[in-house]
């Protein structure tokens, strides 16, 4: 059930401005999850989840873009921009292409990062594929990885 709350989360905030965890609470109340505000408190601090500032000069939840353990760490980031030829995605499933031989670190140093949004990834000798839970997900870490490669 934690899991699916935090998935949900996750979803929730990628798809809508929300500015508080009363806020959140009710998405996820409306979404049929029960749970308390220290309970989405915990949920927040586990998902690394923070504020941003909106262009409306609003803030707002966003999963964490900075450097944190469990994410991309130096290392990781070097494998991806040394061994990643191609990404892009259809609907919840990123299609990563490597240099021949490659694609096992790019799947390994993903499984590393213990994202709850990742539900596993499958590699060949040049290709990985990777399962995201929902299609928000798999969209915003095609654009993380893209973001690496530039």
């Amino acid at each position: 059930m934690k899991s699916q709350r935090q998935a949900k989360i996750m979803e929730i905030i990628s798809t809508r401005n929300v500015e508080t965890q009363e806020q959140l609470l009710a998405a996820l109340q409306e979404s049929g999850f029960r749970g308390t505000q220290a309970t989405i408190s915990r949920d927040i601090k586990e998902l690394r989840i923070v504020k941003e500032l909106t262009s409306m000069g609003t803030y707002r939840y966003a999963p964490s873009v900075t450097e944190v353990p469990g994410s991309f760490s130096t290392r990781l980031n070097t494998i991806f921009r040394e061994c990643v030829t191609d990404v892009d995605y259809a609907q919840n499933i990123i299609v990563i292409h490597t240099l021949p031989g490659l694609a096992s670190a790019a799947g390994s140093a993903i499984d590393t990062m213990n994202m709850s949004v990742v539900l596993g990834t499958l590699a060949g000798d040049d290709t990985v594929m990777v399962v995201m839970r929902d299609n928000n997900a798999a969209a915003a870490f095609c654009g993380e990885i893209k973001s690496l490669l530039a």
